[in-house]
């Protein structure tokens, strides 16, 4: 088993003991995301479009450090602090992926880091 670490300056370095993403043979595990902005290191902003789009850019960045893109996410968790932003995620969503879309969860919680309303992590296959 080969392991790498994966890492790029077009997402919001790790704010704790933990890597971007780590590639295992073909398969990328990304650790979650937040909708920091990588150059400030602060949240995007306090609305949750902007959060959700950003959490999606980040992880589109992390994929692309690790040869692929989000049309290889095969896995994709999503957490929110509030679940009637389910929808709206829903609807954004469909600005970065195509079917067939990636299995899902979406999970509730009671907060995340930095007062973040959402975070998603995901699982990558490469080809």
């Amino acid at each position: 088993m080969k392991k790498t670490v994966i890492h790029t300056d077009l997402a919001p370095a790790a704010i704790g003991t933990y890597s971007q993403a780590i590639k295992v043979d073909n398969t990328v595990y990304l650790s979650g995301q937040i909708p920091l902005v990588a150059d400030t290191m602060v949240l995007i902003s306090d609305q949750i479009e902007a959060q959700i789009d950003q959490v999606f850019m980040n992880l589109a960045a992390v994929t692309n450090a690790a040869g692929g893109s989000l049309a290889d996410v095969v896995k994709l968790n999503i957490y929110l602090t509030d679940m009637a932003d389910f929808a709206l995620v829903n609807e954004l969503m469909e600005r970065y992926f195509s079917q067939p879309y990636p299995a899902r969860a979406a999970i509730g919680v009671a907060e995340l880091p930095k007062g973040s309303l959402v975070e998603m992590d995901a699982i990558m296959v490469l080809a």
